[in-house]
């Protein structure tokens, strides 16, 4: 999935949106802002790994986290692994000069022999500068169809938190919480419309909602469920 903002050949060079930090991340599991604000700033040694299945927030996380590094005056690169494939050695060469690396989407290379070996030293070889690390995968790593043992214990070592799909009331609390921001005025009942109608994928609603903005601004009106309908029925 392309991230508006990112240019991923250059991981030095990414730049996360407005909303991915981790203070408006909602639903952490317990400790999970706590260790990842902690590794961002240098604070802690602990490496860590965010699990969860696509749609549950692992590339906010990450992306918050090298928000948060920057803003203390440490430098961070973000490596969407996606935009690697076959050249997962050059692509995380940059990140040697980074405080904090994050590495997203582990599974985008795993059982491609020679990407995974150029993960594997690059793991070794940030661990042996003192770089923080923090992954991201859509599984943990017995869960991975990974080609290099030596990757599987490594991802092993780090701390894991685990991402679980919001319910309902969670994603009307992101949608709500993303509206604010924005000075957004949202009828709850709008939220529920929007649920029903949708559908529950946080990336097509957060879109749609950043759409809805727009529109909301330009007609200088409040999001109902009416003027709900005549956008996306003209859209």
């Amino acid at each position: 999935m392309t991230i508006p903002g990112i240019t991923p050949q250059l991981p030095l060079a990414w730049r996360a949106p407005a909303d991915a930090r981790l203070d408006t991340f909602l639903h952490a599991p317990p400790g999970a802002i706590a260790a990842l604000g902690a590794l961002a700033r240098g604070d802690a040694g602990t490496w860590v790994l965010v699990v969860g299945a696509p749609g549950t927030g692992k590339s906010h996380l990450l992306l918050g986290a090298c928000a948060h590094a920057e803003a203390r005056g440490r430098r961070a690169a973000y490596v969407p692994l996606s935009h690697a494939r076959g050249r997962v050695g050059e692509a995380i060469a940059g990140a040697d000069a980074a405080s904090f690396v994050a590495i997203d989407g582990v599974e985008a290379i795993a059982g491609a022999r020679e990407d995974e070996v150029a993960l594997f030293e690059a793991h070794n070889r940030l661990r042996a500068a003192g770089v923080g690390v923090a992954y991201a995968a859509t599984h943990a790593p017995d869960g991975l169809p990974l080609a290099v043992p030596d990757l599987r214990s490594r991802l092993a070592q780090c701390l894991r938190v685990v991402l679980e799909p919001l319910d309902d009331d969670g994603r009307a609390d992101v949608l709500r919480a993303r509206a604010e921001r924005r000075g957004l005025a949202l009828d709850p009942a709008a939220i529920d419309w929007l649920l029903r109608r949708e559908g529950r994928e946080l990336a097509h609603l957060t879109a749609l909602l950043d759409r809805l903005d727009r529109a909301s601004l330009a007609a200088q009106r409040r999001v109902t469920v009416p003027f709900l309908r005549q956008v996306l029925d003209r859209q």
